[in-house]
């Protein structure tokens, strides 16, 4: 099966021009005993790179590149497939963006264009190739230090008190991890998650009712999460708890019962958010406007979780607005080297900050994705870069620090 594969990086520091020649050279020759061809830009900051052939061949040689020492910031822009190549009579060839006008380039690309049709100007490969050329996405090119480039200091703060001994838990537990802004050292917010005793999965405590009741059950384990935090010393602090996609449409008076918690523990209500997982049928359910009309006129607050994971977010936002969307980990997965992943993010932030809806990255394991989400304009995380959900506890957090020695070298 022929694959068509193109990427962007950034030349390392140090690397000149000048040695540009040769390795082209070793690296068409490599191709071509692979069967892959292709054209490679250079812009003299970043290369921008089109592969084709077959698709275990692209694949390896990918694998290489992406490992090569002499650039770095790879990002995969598109993984495609193809009935003929469109550039089949070169094994790589490069052409130098400083050395040549625009027209002159994209031309030449054309005259090497070896498909049944030419390259038409509706191919995605090619509007790629131009969009390089033209420099027109530059400023979405957010280059990033190596992940060296930071340290991760815990605070050495886990706050454990003795609450596992409440009689309401010995069949739940509650597991808490913090979203913060990692540069400003502060904890935004807690968010609670349902599990079973001993930290066990959340189905061994729903399988202990009938599904009649589930949806009582988790309104109940929602206010007793309310009562651990306040325990554990929540403060001032917001509490974000995740509730089951039908238990405020299906339980009678379910935001009543959750104030009257809110204010047995001496909170107020403009310290919880309530998330909801975003659903296409919950969003159509005529029931969900008239709950979360009581929901925001109470003073609790609304965010949409897993955002991107389902089909129904943007309906959702047309119909509410949100406080908060948090958005899927899934997305947010290794997002420093996905173009499509970058382009979504980017996407979401623009419509968030039009919408004045704050947006959190969920589910960071790495520096260099938390770095990209930075750059790219979120200041709100959630991860286990940063702390590990903690059973019953708030758990201590890593807080970046920065190393000067290696800022300096760089």
């Amino acid at each position: 099966m022929l694959s068509t594969l193109i990427y962007r990086s950034r030349i390392c520091e140090g690397l000149s021009p000048s040695s540009l020649e040769g390795m082209i050279s070793h690296a068409s020759s490599k191709n071509e005993l692979s069967s892959v061809t292709g054209i490679l830009l250079f812009d003299g900051t970043h290369f921008f790179q089109l592969l084709e052939g077959p698709e275990k061949a692209v694949s390896s040689i990918f694998e290489t590149i992406c490992a090569d020492s002499r650039h770095h910031n790879v990002v995969e822009l598109m993984r495609d497939y193809a009935p003929a190549r469109r550039f089949g009579k070169v094994g790589m060839e490069i052409f130098d963006l400083q050395s040549y006008s625009e027209d002159f380039v994209l031309q030449a690309v054309l005259d090497k264009g070896t498909s049944k049709y030419r390259l038409t100007y509706d191919d995605r490969a090619l509007q790629f190739l131009c969009t390089f050329v033209q420099a027109r996405e530059r400023d979405n090119y957010l280059d990033i230090p190596q992940a060296e480039v930071w340290s991760f200091q815990a605070d050495g703060i886990c706050k454990t008190p003795e609450v596992v001994s409440l009689p309401d838990l010995k069949d739940i537990g509650f597991t808490f991890q913090p979203i913060i802004d990692p540069l400003s050292l502060e904890i935004l917010s807690y968010e609670s998650a349902l599990c079973g005793p001993a930290g066990a999965s959340a189905i061994s405590y729903y399988s202990k009712v009938t599904h009649k009741n589930i949806y009582e059950a988790d309104l109940e384990a929602q206010k007793l999460a309310i009562s651990v935090a306040k325990k554990l010393g929540i403060g001032d602090k917001t509490l974000t708890l995740k509730f089951l996609p039908m238990t405020l449409i299906t339980v009678p008076d379910a935001i009543t019962a959750l104030l009257g918690e809110i204010e047995k523990q001496g909170l107020v209500a403009e310290q919880i958010v309530i998330a909801i997982t975003e659903n296409s049928e919950k969003t159509r359910d005529d029931n969900l406007a008239e709950v979360l009309k009581q929901l925001k006129a109470s003073g609790m607050r609304l965010a949409i979780d897993d955002f991107g994971s389902g089909s129904a977010g943007l309906l959702l936002l047309t119909r509410f607005q949100p406080e908060k969307i948090m958005v899927d980990q899934g997305i947010i997965r290794d997002v420093h080297k996905s173009g499509p992943k970058q382009a979504i993010v980017q996407a979401i932030i623009k419509f968030c900050s039009s919408l004045e809806i704050s947006v959190i990255a969920t589910g960071i394991i790495k520096p260099e994705e938390w770095m990209w989400l930075d750059a790219a304009g979120i200041s709100n995380f959630q991860g286990e870069l940063f702390a590990s959900p903690a059973l019953n506890a708030f758990p201590a957090v890593n807080w970046p620090e920065a190393d000067e020695i290696v800022i300096k070298a760089s």
